[in-house]
């Protein structure tokens, strides 16, 4: 009898547009990367609204529903001109606009007397080398912002630091789109480039256990 090794089950999460956007980037990019097949790797994904707290409950019920080993959310980083990858989810929201329910927290956490910060359970490094190697800009991020887009990276660290130890996770965040900067200097990346960079991600994620030791860090 032949044994067979079960595929990786990879959960991506994207946001619906928001802030009077007609579009979200991230949605629209993980929709195409999981439109393939990629071997070793069963592709689910999830849309999320750009709210504070029923972001979670969406992600909480895809969760439930694909059962993954991996995560990788995704959001739209409008002004940033690479695929960045995030290291770190602070326990705070803080927004500068509101959400698309009207919220608009200042200073609160996210998870009352939880940690501070978790740090991504992704090789957030080795994803970064694998983007670039397909020719793709990429980076590491210490800042997911303090927006919902945090708030879904800290809710998802937190769930598996709490309940899911089994599942590894991570946020990714993108540029616009082009067709978002056809009237401002902002810089983008088409949709299917982005969404060959996820699909890097999840499948060196899915390899990786032990990240890169390189130097990714920001002097400011």
């Amino acid at each position: 009898m032949t044994s067979t090794t079960p595929p990786t089950r990879v959960l991506f999460t994207g946001f619906a547009p928001f802030d009077g956007a007609a579009t979200n980037p991230s949605w629209q990019a993980v929709r195409t990367a999981a439109a393939t097949p990629l071997a070793g790797l069963a592709l689910h994904t999830a849309e999320l609204p750009c709210v504070y707290g029923a972001s979670l409950t969406a992600l909480r019920t895809a969760i439930d529903e694909t059962r993954p080993d991996l995560v990788v959310a995704v959001g739209q980083a409008g002004g940033r001109p690479d695929i960045t990858v995030e290291r770190v989810a602070l326990n705070v929201d803080d927004a500068r606009i509101p959400d698309n329910a009207g919220a608009e927290p200042i200073d609160e956490p996210i998870v009352p007397d939880g940690p501070a910060a978790y740090l991504s359970t992704l090789p957030i490094k080795a994803c970064v080398a694998a983007v670039r190697a397909a020719g793709l800009p990429a980076s590491v991020s210490n800042t997911a912002g303090t927006f919902v887009c945090n708030h879904v990276f800290y809710g998802l660290a937190h769930l598996i630091a709490t309940e899911l130890p089994h599942i590894r996770g991570g946020f990714v965040h993108v540029p616009y789109a082009p067709e978002q900067v056809t009237d401002r200097a902002q810089p983008s990346l088409p949709v299917d480039a982005v969404a060959t960079a996820l699909r890097e991600i999840a499948a060196t994620a899915a390899r990786t256990r032990t990240d890169l030791r390189v130097a990714e860090g920001a002097t400011h």
